[in-house]
């Protein structure tokens, strides 16, 4: 029976950790398509930079237009109504482009929202991380409880064959004392018409030491079987430590896998932190370039 136990214990556990391999492989799947997703972001927020840049580029080159637009209208007050005209046309072009860079402006609060909830997302894999580092422990324990029962039920096993021994002893000494008695009864034959009062006497002692070397026997049959028993025990307590070592390696892999998953992770959001403080860059210096 405590063998079955185990045995559905053991089900148990397999059937909890395949589940908790099902689930982790859920994981990294939803994880693979947010750092995919991210990658995406990323490539668009790089060629929005590099649009922002050309279009702080030809801000640049506006305000260059302008100048020297001022310069013309100072020159050449006879041509004001044209210059103004074209005045008004370079406002009317400026206004679009810092539409166009609030825009920007805005789509990179929209990716600053959208790295919050990674983060989160990153968050939430450590704490589920933390609660499968709590379940090894616990199967941990559980693997040095069942070494303490292996060793009880060896010293259990050298006992049974301490008593063993001790009752092939007193079997030797039995038969030794049946050998002798045998002999007695043979030197005793001889003068068999004096004492057959004591022959009788010896043989009723003879039949009880039969009755008891057979006693001994099928305690020793009994013995052997016990032993035989325990035996089978010990082989199957074997086999149950060398699953339970099987089965802490296949947590100890997942366990590894993780912690890759969660260094990558940690690398995307360095990468996805030093993409921002570029974009910050980018804007502030396209702010500086507008005033």
């Amino acid at each position: 029976s405590i063998i079955r136990r185990q045995r559905q214990e053991l089900k148990l556990l397999i059937a909890e950790l395949r589940d908790r391999d099902r689930e982790l492989n859920d994981m990294v799947a939803v994880h693979e398509r947010h750092i995919q997703a991210w990658e995406d972001d990323r490539q668009k927020i790089l060629s929005l930079a590099e649009r922002c840049s050309l279009l702080t580029s030809e801000l640049n080159e506006r305000n260059a237009i302008i100048k020297s637009l001022t310069k013309k209208l100072k020159l050449l007050e006879s041509q004001h109504n044209d210059s103004k005209i074209t005045l008004e046309n370079t406002q009317q072009k400026f206004k679009e482009l810092t539409q166009k860079v609030t825009d920007s402006s805005v789509h990179c609060q929209a990716l600053e929202e959208k790295n919050q909830s990674l983060h989160c997302s990153v968050l939430e894999l450590s704490a589920k991380t933390g609660q499968l580092q709590a379940r090894e422990q616990e199967l941990l324990r559980m693997l040095q409880l069942k070494d303490k029962a292996l060793i009880e039920t060896t010293d259990q096993i050298t006992e049974v064959t301490s008593k063993f021994k001790t009752l092939e002893n007193a079997l030797r000494a039995a038969k030794l004392e049946e050998f002798s008695r045998n002999r007695e009864q043979q030197d005793l034959k001889l003068t068999l018409k004096d004492v057959v009062f004591q022959v009788n006497k010896m043989k009723d002692v003879l039949s009880e030491k039969m009755k008891e070397s057979s006693k001994h026997q099928e305690e020793i049959s009994h013995l052997k079987h016990e032993n035989g028993c325990l035996r089978s025990e010990l082989i199957l307590a074997v086999e149950e430590a060398q699953r339970k070592d099987q089965l802490y390696q296949f947590t100890k892999s997942k366990q590894m896998r993780i912690e890759k998953e969660l260094s990558s992770l940690r690398q995307v959001c360095v990468k996805q932190q030093r993409d921002l403080h570029f974009l910050h860059v980018n804007l502030e210096s396209s702010q500086d370039s507008m005033q």
